[in-house]
């Protein structure tokens, strides 16, 4: 069994102490893409898998994962949830989220019996996102290593509390639209180390720390997903993520107040 807080802390003595990893998380979509379902984040609705409604999201939360057009792209989320390397952390979603069938599937596509470097996708979220802002974030705004970040054309990180050294920009749907930034940032650290990559770029994050890190281990790179986007200067969180609105206005989730389960 996993502790949810120990594994925060294991991946945040890592990024303390500057030992390199990479830490992907599949989360709810990735775990529809990987199980070959439909998943669409549209203007006024959502579709995943067999299940439809009305829904907000902003230009930075759309995507669409249609499973006949788009298979090349689960293949590449596939290979990275089966990649094995040391300090390479794959994040999947726990017993308390999804049913027993979905959480096992993981573990199987994950390809390997250790479980060392297989962890919690909400591990920066929910009741851990406190533990995120108050050690992970001061950690960056007080590190000497130069800070990579991959985010949406629509973020303004001038009131980030560290300073971000490159960016590469990314748009709606960025998994189909801008898988081409793998290589740029594949390009940009080749010879470097002890760099700082910060992954807000949805599916696209868990090739990036795949093909990155597998190609060069000798920086870090981190898969937050919208832990900053109410510092980013963006909207989409206000209407779909309970944790962000816990936090910082103050509306109350039991998403924060229970612990996950492995």
């Amino acid at each position: 069994m996993k502790d949810f807080k120990q594994e925060f802390y294991k991946i945040y003595n890592l990024l303390r102490d500057g030992e390199p990893f990479s830490f992907i998380r599949f989360s709810d979509g990735e775990l529809f893409m990987l199980k070959n379902q439909e998943v669409r984040l549209g203007i006024n609705d959502y579709v995943t898998g067999s299940v439809s409604g009305p829904g907000i999201y902003t230009s930075e939360e759309q995507k669409h994962f249609l499973p006949d057009r788009d298979w090349f792209y689960r293949d590449e989320l596939i290979e990275s949830l089966k990649h094995f390397q040391p300090n390479y952390f794959k994040g999947i979603c726990s017993r308390t989220d999804v049913p027993e069938e979905d959480f096992l599937l993981q573990k199987k596509l994950a390809g390997s019996d250790d479980e060392t470097y297989l962890t919690f996708a909400n591990l920066f979220i929910n009741s851990n996102y406190p533990l995120f802002m108050n050690n992970i974030v001061k950690y960056l705004s007080t590190t000497w290593r130069p800070i990579a970040m991959v985010l949406n054309e629509k973020c303004d990180t001038s009131k980030l509390p560290f300073k971000v050294s490159q960016e590469f920009r990314i748009g709606t749907n960025c998994l189909v639209n801008n898988y081409n930034t793998i290589k740029e940032v594949q390009t940009f650290l080749q010879g470097k180390k002890d760099w700082i990559v910060l992954c807000s770029a949805a599916s696209l994050s868990n090739l990036i720390g795949y093909y990155c890190f597998s190609e060069n281990p000798n920086n870090t790179i981190i898969d937050i997903g919208s832990t900053l986007n109410p510092i980013l200067g963006l909207e989409g969180w206000k209407y779909s993520r309970d944790y962000l609105r816990h936090y910082w206005m103050g509306q109350q989730s039991s998403y924060c107040l229970r612990e996950e389960k492995w």
